[in-house]
């Protein structure tokens, strides 16, 4: 199962203890990690093995797209920050369109966050 991890700046420290609230689930060997890439940081800094793409604004969001279109990607955890501005707006939307049109289970918030993971 690869999950998807993305947080905007104003999130990442919510992120970050988010995975290590469920570090037991996510070390499991069936599940693989991707991230962009700023996020990335953080979570391989939390102790975490996690496959980087690229930050954000410079494409990151559209990679993850792109894999949740091609069936790679299972699950996207998305701490988003809804009280800023996000010049890479466009590509978030693409992202949580591709999520929808594929049935891929999308958080934007830590309260789903935890219901999806708790699926697992």
């Amino acid at each position: 199962m690869e999950i998807a991890i993305i947080a905007h700046d104003g999130k990442k420290a919510e992120m970050v203890q988010f995975l290590n609230e469920h570090k037991e689930i996510l070390l499991q060997k069936s599940i693989s990690l991707i991230s962009t890439g700023t996020t990335g940081k953080k979570v391989k800094k939390a102790g975490f093995e996690v496959t980087r793409l690229l930050s954000g604004p410079l494409g990151g969001d559209a990679q993850i797209a792109a894999r949740v279109a091609e069936g790679k990607c299972d699950m996207v955890l998305f701490f988003r920050d809804p009280l800023e501005k996000h010049p890479h707006e466009p590509d978030v939307l693409m992202l949580m369109r591709l999520c929808d049109v594929h049935d891929v289970p999308l958080a934007t918030n830590l309260a789903t966050a935890e219901l999806l993971i708790k699926a697992i």
